[in-house]
């Protein structure tokens, strides 16, 4: 049974461990979650947490809250369930999609589940918070929120239920903001040292809905990440493909003369590099977006072999953006659409910074089974203006030092943002200053989720056979198998190594009394990081055999000096 110490026997531990494979999992921390017995699913995207991975996330908020405390961080708890008011004050009630959940209760009242809580913070600030003599502050909490997620996936990486740490921090200036955005970027560092994910990077992110003009993602780089992380290897630049920039090299060309080509069925580039010919980037593709919530048409000129960035896009535009379906009773040619002679009566008609300068281009001739060749930019149309809404492509150079950039994946752990007073202003908030004057103070808000976090030190820690917990947040510390044959029971001794050293670990025991592979094979998937395996043959030799779950030490100790050497490994681990 379990102790108030932490210790827990393997036959009373609920959560059975499998051998299969998952069929539906395909990344490690979803398989190794399911087949360890550390989570099961109770719907799309929602979860229930089993005792080992409840001591995980437990161990993980208490690090991020001593972070938070030591950098003057005032734990709070804002409801789940939030009324509309709150949220039309700062507009999100419209703006935000279907990811919010929207209800009535039994009176008829509206009401959201929060998914995020910068309204609920400004509620609670604007009241306690009147006087300069309160500036600058910073609340958090550590909250189950709920997003309803279209695309959940991969166990706990991508869920609809989630934990997650939020903070809010108040300032009288945006100098003293950008001053403690700094100190919490260096508290995230040291969480993610401090949880065994010393490789987490920061990098330059877009704010999406949250607002704001600055703000960082903190990335784990691995396979299993569905973000897309530029990065240059030569000056250290990294960014989310979101806000990435590159440059490319201009296709070297002469100018050529305009003519009008029949291409019949060459509605895609595919089909017209086929036709043609010519390769993608002596192209220039139309595509299409409608903006959500109006009838705004917008039409976007770019290089052929490059695509559009959506989130770049929308922060041009003000607002969300989806590709155009509906194409009813707009007058355009979609499949042959081009910018020479183009007729584009109210539609939005902007030219990415790919284009600028080429010649000898393709693009539609705005008439079906059509296409022009030889266009040059500049001389055969002019935008007013160009602008940088594509995805920057691997190899291409970057922006600070000309050096290849590199595209990586990476699941996103954490967040932080500098929000102005987008949300401080629209809900009028406000504070007497020194002068008597009232002002509208500054916000930050900085994000790390939980259970997300807990599934990518899987990612980055195991092997074939499980997970590799870092000391810090293992489920347990230490993990004894008692293996005992016909001719000795060595559950006695184990028992009692086991009462030793639960005084000063957290010490789980498999007394089931199961073979040896079956031990082993459980102790893998639990992922503890020192094991001891209490034997016949070894205890016959009045030893122990102790490992590490990383292989990284493996060595046999006689029974009286087993407390020193643990304590010798505790500290060489740590």
């Amino acid at each position: 049974m379990l102790k108030d110490d932490g210790t827990m026997l393997l036959s009373k531990l609920l959560g059975e461990r499998y051998k299969e494979k998952p069929a539906d999992a395909s990344i490690p921390s979803h398989i190794f979650m399911l087949k360890g017995g550390y989570i099961r699913q109770v719907g799309n995207g929602i979860y229930s947490m089993l005792m080992p991975t409840k001591r995980i996330v437990n161990k993980i908020e208490n690090i991020i809250r001593e972070e938070m405390d030591a950098i003057d961080g005032q734990e709070v708890l804002f409801p789940v369930v939030l009324p509309r008011e709150l949220w039309d004050e700062s507009g999100r009630y419209e703006s935000v999609g279907s990811e919010l959940v929207r209800f009535h209760d039994r009176s008829g009242g509206d009401y959201v589940l929060g998914m995020t809580h910068e309204e609920a913070a400004v509620h609670l600030a604007r009241n306690e918070a009147q006087s300069y003599a309160k500036y600058p502050f910073m609340i958090y909490q550590i909250q189950t929120k709920f997003r309803d997620e279209p695309r959940s996936r991969g166990g706990l990486i991508r869920v609809r239920e989630f934990t997650m740490k939020d903070a809010y921090s108040f300032h009288t200036s945006q100098e003293d903001l950008e001053r403690y955005y700094d100190i919490c970027h260096k508290a995230y560092e040291r969480i993610f040292e401090r949880v065994g994910l010393p490789e987490v990077i920061s990098v330059g992110s877009d704010s999406g809905m949250m607002g704001g003009a600055v703000a960082h993602e903190f990335m784990l780089l691995c396979d299993a990440g569905e973000d897309t992380i530029v990065t240059c290897d030569s000056c250290g630049y990294k960014a989310n493909m979101e806000v990435a920039e590159g440059v490319l090299d201009k296709v070297e060309a002469q100018p050529a003369e305009i003519k009008k080509v029949h291409t019949p069925g060459a509605n895609t580039i595919d089909a017209l590099v086929d036709c043609l010919g010519v390769p993608a980037e002596r192209m220039i593709k139309a595509t299409m977006f409608a903006v959500e919530g109006s009838k705004r048409v917008v039409l976007v000129f770019v290089r052929a072999d490059l695509e559009v960035n959506e989130a770049k896009l929308k922060r041009v535009i003000g607002a969300n953006i989806f590709p155009l379906v509906d194409t009813e009773g707009i007058d355009l040619t979609f499949g042959y659409c081009g910018p020479y002679n183009l007729k584009a009566d109210g539609v939005e008609v902007y030219y990415d910074r790919s284009i600028e300068g080429a010649n000898d281009m393709v693009s539609g001739a705005n008439e079906v089974d059509y296409h022009y060749t030889g266009l040059s930019v500049g001389r055969d149309f002019q935008p007013e203006r160009y602008i940088d809404v594509a995805k920057v492509k691997e190899g291409a150079k970057c922006c600070n030092c000309g050096a290849p950039l590199k595209l990586n994946r990476g699941v996103e752990v954490g967040n932080i943002f500098q929000l102005g007073t987008k949300y401080t202003e629209s809900m009028q908030m406000v504070y007497t200053d020194q002068d008597g004057k009232q002002q509208t103070p500054i916000m930050g808000c900085y994000g790390i989720g939980v259970g997300r976090l807990a599934a990518c030190i899987i990612e980055s820690h195991h092997d074939d056979y499980g997970p590799i917990w870092p000391y810090a947040v293992a489920p347990w510390q230490i993990h004894i198998c008692a293996l005992s044959n016909k001719k000795m029971d060595v559950q006695p001794i184990a028992r009692e190594l086991y009462d030793k050293l639960s005084k000063n670990y957290e010490v789980i025991l498999d007394d089931r009394g199961a073979n040896a592979g079956v031990q082993f094979a459980d102790a893998d998937l639990l992922g503890v990081p020192i094991r001891i395996v209490v034997s016949v043959k070894n205890i016959e030799n009045g030893e122990v055999e102790i490992s590490t779950r990383d292989k990284s030490i493996q060595t046999k100790v006689k029974l009286e000096d087993i407390e020193a050497e643990i304590a010798k490994i505790v500290a060489q681990i740590q």
